[in-house]
């Protein structure tokens, strides 16, 4: 007889995820007509999964809700309608939420089969960061062979992913960091060149290491005085394009949730400051264009060029240390909720 029950982790209510998260056992989900039953096998535990959870995100859930935006397993039901996939199958979800729990119901054209190399911790990320850095690089920014990108959190897996795309399509890098320590193993990555905020002023160092014409592209995820610097530092025509905000994350004075733009660089050098959001983007794109940086991103994974840091893999009844990792400063790789069966 086949388990009829599934754990799930369940947020009852907003508030802070130490204390509003727990282990639940909830029915299995039955599939219906072009959906698809996947046995998940690992998730990854995202800071944003966690702001979603505190009302801070781009979106609140309806209560109780279960976090979780990424995951990869394999399919052990397919509803009426599902051609192309197969039982045992092992598959990512692509913009499917609520994945921290043990069995997931996906339709099946939101499903992508994993190439037979590729490890469950690779997968189980892909879509959330690597792809992020890919849609930057790619269909916002369009950064070409010799030109030059600056990002700001250049050690985090986005911006590791946009060091290797530099590498791999011939565009300069530099590299903003907070911390001293974290200057070799960004050169040593790929990085073209760092400025460090530990002791450097950013806009001088740009300066000096653009010359005269400047860098003209820039990827922010920090906001705050950090994404003015750095719009400031633009080229003029120069476009910036604001992915995150990490320096308002321990932030509650909603007052303080900013870029202080300045304003004469902005009129006098017309530049653009515009935001992107994954979701937003994964609700909005065509199928086609969404289709080709998936497929970009999974190729470019698969053959090398991304590497995804190996996550660390926590068992889901330990799914408070995951979620106190996913926060905690230099934690190693990202936390991924395992299912032990």
């Amino acid at each position: 007889m086949k388990m009829r029950t599934m754990r799930s982790v369940v947020a009852d209510k907003l508030g802070e995820p130490s204390e509003v998260l727990h282990l639940q056992t909830r029915p299995l989900p039955e599939p219906g007509p072009g959906q698809v039953r996947i046995r998940v096998t690992a998730v990854p535990v995202h800071a944003s999964d966690l702001h979603t959870i505190r009302g801070r995100y781009g979106f609140t859930p309806e209560f109780p809700t279960v976090p979780g935006i990424e995951s990869v397993g394999v399919i052990d039901e397919l509803g009426n309608g599902t051609d192309g996939l197969t039982v045992g199958q092992r598959v990512i979800t692509i913009g499917a939420t609520g994945t921290w729990q043990e069995y997931v119901v996906a339709d099946a054209g939101r499903v992508l089969p994993v190439p037979a190399g590729m490890s469950d911790s690779t997968a189980a990320q892909i879509l959330a960061n690597p792809l992020t850095a890919v849609i930057l690089t790619g269909d916002e920014l369009d950064v070409r062979q010799g030109e030059w990108l600056l990002q700001t959190a250049a050690g985090s897996t986005v911006g590791q992913s946009v060091i290797q795309l530099g590498v791999h399509v011939g565009f300069k890098t530099l590299n903003v960091v907070r911390r001293r320590s974290a200057v070799e193993d960004i050169l040593a990555l790929g990085g073209t060149a760092v400025i460090c905020t530990e002791d450097e002023d950013l806009r001088e160092r740009v300066a000096d290491i653009a010359g005269h014409d400047g860098v003209s592209k820039a990827i922010d995820c920090v906001s705050g005085q950090v994404g003015a610097d750095v719009s400031r530092a633009l080229a003029p025509h120069g476009e910036l394009v604001v992915y995150g905000a990490l320096s308002t994350h321990r932030q509650t004075d909603p007052d303080k949730l900013a870029i202080p733009i300045f304003a004469r660089s902005l009129i006098y050098e017309t530049k653009t400051v515009r935001g992107f959001w994954l979701f937003r983007w994964f609700t909005e794109t065509p199928q086609d264009r969404m289709a080709a940086a998936i497929d970009r991103t999974v190729q470019l994974a698969d053959s090398g060029v991304l590497r995804v840091p190996e996550g660390q893999p926590i068992a889901l009844e330990k799914f408070g240390e995951a979620v106190y990792l996913a926060e905690a400063p230099e934690h190693g790789g990202k936390p991924l909720l395992v299912f032990e069966r």
